[in-house]
C-alpha cells in the first residue's frame, strides 16, 4: 500500500459497509425467493450461481434479470411486489455472516469508529437481516435502497449514510465486493476496501481500491485500525 494510502485509512474515523456479498451471503435466500416467484408464474428456476450473479443493483434488477432469464419481462413492478412478499417471508434463514464479520464489527466500535451501512436493498429488509444475524447494534445507520429514492452507484446514497454518521470524504472508507460499489466509491471521492470473495465479476485488477482482503480478519491487522479513533 501507498503512503498515499497509509495516510487517508490513518484518517479515517468512520466505515461504511455494503450488506450483500459483503458482510452477509444472502444469495441463498435471494435465491429461494426468486424461484418461489418463478414457480408462481409457471417459469423454470434458476440457479443458485445465476441469481448470485444478478444481485448488487436493486430488487428491480434482480427481479428483472431474472424474467429476462426464463422467457422475458411481463408486469415488472407486480413480479417485484409478489417477490418482496416471497423474501420478506424468509429474508435471513439461509443468509450466512460472512467469517471474521462480527470480531471485526465489534473490534472497531471497541476503537471507537463509526460504523454505518449502505446496501440497494430495501432498508426494512436490510434492518430485518442485520438483526436476525445480531450485527444491527454495531451500526448507527442503514441507508436502504429506498431511503433516499436513489441507487448506488449513485454517490447519494454513500453520501448520505456519511452525513447520518458526521462523517465527510476524508474520513470515511467503505468497504464493498462488486462494480457497483468500485463506482460508487469512485464517484464519492471515497476510498474503497474489498471484500474479494463476494459477488464481484470482474477481475481484481480492474477494481480501484485502497486495499484488496480475502478473509474479514485482515482489516484487523491494518495499524489504521488498531487504535482509538479520535474526532
Amino acid at each position: 500500500m501507498s503512503e498515499v494510502w497509509q495516510s487517508r485509512l490513518g484518517a479515517v474515523r468512520s466505515i461504511i459497509f455494503d450488506l450483500d456479498g459483503t458482510l452477509v451471503d444472502s444469495a441463498p435466500d435471494l435465491h429461494a425467493a426468486a424461484n418461489r416467484l418463478l414457480a408462481d408464474m409457471g417459469r423454470e428456476p434458476l440457479s443458485l450461481d445465476t441469481v448470485a450473479g444478478f444481485v448488487g443493483n436493486g430488487v428491480g434488477k434482480l427481479v428483472r434479470r431474472c424474467l429476462e432469464a426464463t422467457g422475458g419481462v411481463y408486469d415488472l413492478d407486480e413480479a417485484v411486489a409478489l417477490f418482496n412478499e416471497h423474501y420478506a417471508w424468509a429474508p435471513a434463514d439461509l443468509t450466512l455472516v460472512y467469517e471474521g464479520v462480527p470480531e471485526l464489527l465489534k473490534h472497531l466500535a471497541d476503537l471507537g469508529f463509526s460504523l454505518g451501512v449502505c446496501t440497494n436493498k430495501p432498508r426494512g429488509f436490510a434492518v430485518t437481516i442485520l438483526t436476525k444475524l445480531g450485527l444491527l447494534p454495531f451500526f448507527s445507520d442503514v441507508t436502504g435502497g429506498d431511503s433516499i429514492g436513489r441507487l448506488k452507484p449513485d454517490s447519494a446514497m454513500l453520501l448520505h449514510c456519511m452525513e447520518q454518521l458526521g462523517s465527510d470524504r476524508h474520513s470515511t472508507l467503505y468497504i464493498g465486493d462488486s462494480e457497483v460499489d468500485n463506482e460508487t466509491a469512485l464517484r464519492a471521492e471515497v476510498p474503497l476496501a474489498l471484500f474479494a470473495n463476494g459477488y464481484r465479476k470482474s477481475p481484481l485488477a480492474d477494481f480501484s481500491t485502497v486495499l484488496i482482503f480475502e478473509h474479514h480478519s485482515e482489516l484487523m491487522q491494518f495499524s489504521a485500525f488498531q487504535r482509538v479513533a479520535t474526532p
